[in-house]
């Protein structure tokens, strides 16, 4: 079962695609939001919207907003979410973001993760505000008339709770070992 509103964000230090070890603490320390978004390299969903993820990492990232895709994927299974493909997806895509590899899957089962994607957003104190997709349109960006975290990000920066904190999470089952 996923984390439930209102849950403190789950620490973790994973390995981020230049090699470095990124932590909950460093990635969300001083910032107004902190997203993590459940993600991998084969989904096709994940791939439907990873231009709008990254376009919400520049947007905000500036604005004081943590981003953080993290891959749980099994490489196993499909070889396209192994760490050195994930290094090559973040360079290629320039992801101006952490992309984390969750190896042992445990912060994928911690969080309660199920989908790629799927979004946590959590606020300044660590309290998660936000379960759900990026928004209502996959397929095409013209035709999104619910732009989910876009407007969870917008409230919570202003101290508000989302007037929607919680939509139905579309997207690839997460590849267990």
């Amino acid at each position: 079962m996923a984390l439930s509103i209102g849950s403190r964000i789950v620490s973790f230090k994973l390995k981020n695609v230049d090699g470095k070890m990124v932590s909950t603490d460093e990635l969300s320390k001083g910032k107004q939001a902190t997203v993590i978004v459940f993600s991998c390299n084969h989904c096709p969903y994940v791939q439907a919207w990873e231009d709008r993820m990254i376009q919400s990492g520049k947007a905000y990232g500036p604005q004081g907003v943590a981003f953080a895709l993290i891959n749980a994927n099994d490489p196993v299974k499909y070889s396209e979410d192994s760490y050195p493909e994930m290094i090559k997806r973040a360079k290629n895509k320039g992801y101006p973001f952490p992309y984390l590899h969750d190896e042992d899957q445990s912060v994928a089962r911690a969080y309660g993760a199920t989908r790629t994607p799927e979004v946590f957003l959590f606020d300044a104190q660590g309290i998660l505000r936000y379960h759900g997709r990026i928004d209502d349109n996959y397929e095409d960006p013209k035709k999104v008339r619910s732009q989910d975290l876009k407007d969870a990000l917008e409230a919570v920066m202003a101290g508000r709770a989302p007037s929607v904190s919680e939509t139905p999470i579309v997207g690839c089952t997460i590849k267990w070992k």
